[in-house]
């Protein structure tokens, strides 16, 4: 019998990036995610190794499946899904539930480590437009991972509804007196002041998830 000939410095990158990205995602990359990231120069090629990784016994692929990858190892590290409900701009209120429970239907679904699980019924995610938290590392682009709780603590980064005006935005809150203090992170921008009663806590970030793409 002929010996098994070892992995290809391509076939091991293509291997570290599809575990990665399931780690990541919680669902395997497409053949063109594969192609983009391991910088293959064509999908021809990137089938190629996929065929001689199958046939090494490393994974299995629907060829007809747009993510039909499957590892024969599990990821490393298990992974909570969490919804992405919308986008937090000014000008623009998203959809949140008076119970915990979320109906997961057209929803974007993010993967994120079980260290997280403790939370995982009071968790969802929001993608960010503009650059109001961009001094706390919190760009256009990015997601925000919420705690969803009214309870939160001065200094804390928050989902906060301006009532009077429908309004949705990520600010650092600030209670004073008989207002609340809406502070950006970004100097060129001021900070945003209410009555206490005009302003409704949505939730508080817990994590970021960055954008690297952008």
């Amino acid at each position: 019998m002929e010996p098994m000939k070892p992995l290809t410095d391509k076939q091991k990158d293509i291997l570290i990036f599809i575990e990665e990205f399931i780690n990541d995602y919680g669902y395997p990359p497409t053949i063109r995610d594969i192609q983009n990231n391991c910088e293959i120069s064509s999908t021809s090629v990137v089938k190629y190794n996929l065929d001689r990784l199958q046939e090494k016994g490393l994974m299995t692929r629907e060829s007809e499946v747009s993510r039909g990858i499957n590892l024969k190892s599990e990821p490393k590290n298990p992974l909570i899904k969490v919804p992405v409900i919308g986008t937090i701009t000014a000008g623009e209120p998203f959809p949140l539930f008076d119970d915990n429970r979320w109906e997961y239907d057209d929803m974007d679904m993010l993967g994120l480590p079980d260290n997280f699980s403790y939370l995982e019924e009071k968790l969802y995610a929001l993608k960010v437009s503009g650059t109001s938290m961009i001094d706390a590392l919190i760009g256009d682009g990015d997601t925000v991972i919420m705690e969803k709780t009214k309870s939160v603590n001065n200094g804390d980064m928050v989902a906060a509804n301006v009532i009077s005006e429908n309004e949705t935005t990520l600010k650092r809150i600030y209670k004073e007196k008989e207002n609340i203090r809406l502070q950006p992170e970004n100097p060129l921008m001021k900070a945003l002041i209410y009555p206490s009663k005009n302003i409704s806590i949505l939730g508080r970030v817990v994590a970021v998830w960055r954008n690297l793409n952008k």
